[in-house]
């Protein structure tokens, strides 16, 4: 039987991507406005008011929250795949200005004027990036020419003052709440400053793509595993270790497995009390007051993020470093100059006394004579999965599992479920995937506290964000998929390659469930609910909320990974 495709026909998309595309194979400067028609047109559902005269306060946060606080300052954006490109062209960026965003790891750069420098680690960063930029611009103007002659209004107020908030909300045409969702997008501490520079301002940002290459990118994979390998071989031993691979978050195996937290319990109770960080000294206190170290243990995992923020002149971050490796965790930060950190945990070095008591199984001291390595990274984004598990299947010994964790909208569920997939489409190589996901329920829902478990679930990876509208959305929901995210598919591809001879075919199914010689888990929790008539889309921050779903599922893959190995030595000691 010929296979059919569950991919939904989408002109407008197609249309936008191709435009794009097209247009940064230039090799000159190519204006944003050039891609804000497409666009428009294309009718994401994570920008739905492109069109309107209204600004669409969602997509502006979305896409302020992932790009740099100085983009109102800058003109000109270059995307680049390596320093080496950057400086073949005489941008000099190692001397530029490292700069940061709140909703990506992308590497930046600036020049301190008006020139941003991108780096992109896959396709997947033109895909993501490009749409974000035109949502920025197409409502930064919208705003702009709403609030001319405003900006001496602006300097006789608070960021929050009433009369503030009203003359916004009345110039607009939105309402309070979606005011104050603008002061967070643009953060209330430089509020009045990037509104003053709305005001002064439109954007014409223009963009110039230096020539990629599929090998670049496989190059990048190469640094970053160049960056890991070192610390991977220290080891003696005379064969390469055995690996878990892991792709997650980091804090969540550093507080699981390091025990920094649980070990600082009393300073961390103390800046609690003192600071009360986002509200939460009342519900630590309560939850210490019990005892009960497994309703204690978000909390302190949670504020040792805000105790970090508060002693960053402290060097706080080697002492933890230090004693994490004292427990056989290393963690290493943006190996090969690659901005995807990564944390080996050489699993017969691990404390039984410092773990997460959640994660202690009988038996737990076989780990001691155990020769494989946990290999977690901070997640990355689309296609750069495919590359990084590639390159690190090449430069391991054994495979024993691929565990992936991620961020997903729920097409059925609410904010804060878990999914577990046991099928995939993925948008990049238009294949099926279908797989015996080594996670099951009742490894995950006795330590989700707020949300649901689903099994059985299809998900759909897709190329970014902004890259459906909602015909495409519900085509894939009436064929059965409840979960869109952005790495499954890759991962999938780059597992076919390492237990097949041959390139991941195009437009298949495939079975991976009878062939996969290791364990693959793959688990999703809910960060968007497109579907929601209570909740805008991608307009919550997960905050505190996000520490219940992210936790169940580390914690339910690493006790996977020690069950495992643990099993594997019992069986060895009796041959």
């Amino acid at each position: 039987m010929e296979y059919r495709s569950p991919a939904a026909a989408s002109h407008e998309v197609d249309l936008y991507v191709r435009t794009y595309n097209s247009l940064l194979r230039s090799s000159g400067e190519v204006r944003v406005r050039a891609f804000e028609e497409t666009h428009a047109f294309c009718r994401s559902v994570l920008h739905t008011g492109a069109l309107s005269l209204i600004p669409d306060v969602s997509a502006f946060a979305y896409a302020a929250a992932r790009l740099p606080e100085e983009m109102p300052q800058v003109k000109l954006v270059i995307l680049g795949q390596s320093h080496e490109l950057f400086e073949a062209e005489g941008y000099q960026v190692q001397s530029w200005h490292s700069v940061r965003t709140r909703g990506r790891r992308r590497p930046l750069a600036y020049d301190g004027q008006s020139i941003l420098v991108v780096f992109i680690a896959s396709a997947s960063d033109i895909d993501d990036f490009v749409p974000i930029i035109t949502a920025y611009q197409i409502e930064w103007n919208k705003m702009h020419g709403r609030l001319q002659g405003a900006t001496q209004l602006l300097d006789e107020e608070s960021s929050h003052s009433p009369s503030l908030l009203n003359m916004l909300s009345q110039r607009l045409g939105i309402d309070i709440s979606e005011v104050e969702r603008l002061i967070e997008a643009f953060q209330p501490s430089v509020f009045l400053k990037q509104m003053r520079n709305l005001i002064k301002s439109p954007l014409d940002i223009r963009l110039r793509m230096l020539a990629a290459s599929y090998s670049q990118y496989q190059r990048a994979a190469q640094r970053w595993w160049s960056g890991v390998e070192p610390s991977f071989l220290q080891k003696a031993s005379s064969r390469r270790a055995p690996v878990y691979f892991v792709s997650s978050n980091t804090h969540g195996t550093a507080n699981l497995v390091g025990g920094y937290a649980r070990a600082h319990k009393q300073e961390l109770l103390q800046f609690a009390k003192e600071r009360d960080p986002e509200g939460l000294g009342v519900s630590v206190n309560a939850a210490s007051q019990k005892g009960d170290e497994t309703e204690l243990a978000p909390f302190l995992y949670y504020l040792l993020r805000h105790y970090l923020a508060a002693h960053r002149e402290e060097n706080l971050v080697q002492e933890i470093r230090a004693f994490e490796k004292e427990g056989g965790l290393i963690h290493l930060a943006e190996p090969g100059h690659i901005e995807i950190d990564a944390q080996l945990i050489n699993l017969s070095a691990v404390v039984p006394s410092r773990l997460d008591h959640r994660l202690l199984i009988p038996n737990i001291e076989l780990l001691s004579q155990s020769d494989a390595v946990v290999v977690n990274i901070d997640y990355p984004l689309g296609m750069a999965a495919y590359h990084l598990l590639s390159r690190l299947g090449q430069g391991v010994g054994e495979l024993r599992g691929v565990y992936i964790m991620g961020k997903a909208a729920t097409l059925n569920g609410r904010v804060g479920d878990v999914s577990l997939s046991d099928s995939v489409y993925d948008e990049h190589s238009h294949n099926t995937f279908f797989f015996k996901n080594a996670l099951t329920t009742k490894e995950i829902s006795p330590y989700l506290r707020y949300g649901s478990v689903f099994d059985n679930q299809a998900a759909l990876t897709v190329r970014s964000a902004f890259l459906q509208n909602q015909e495409y959305t519900n085509h894939f929901y009436r064929q059965g998929y409840t979960v869109l995210e952005m790495e499954a598919g890759p991962f999938l591809s780059a597992i076919y390659e390492l237990i097949h001879p041959t390139r991941v075919p195009g437009n298949k199914i495939i079975h991976l469930s009878s062939q996969t010689p290791f364990d693959i888990g793959i688990v999703h929790y809910a960060s968007d609910t497109p579907y929601s008539r209570r909740q805008s889309l991608l307009s919550k921050s997960l905050s505190f909320f996000g520490v219940d779903a992210t936790y169940a599922c580390s914690i339910a893959i690493i006790k996977r990974i020690f069950q495992k190995e643990v099993e594997r030595l019992s069986s060895k000691d009796k041959l």
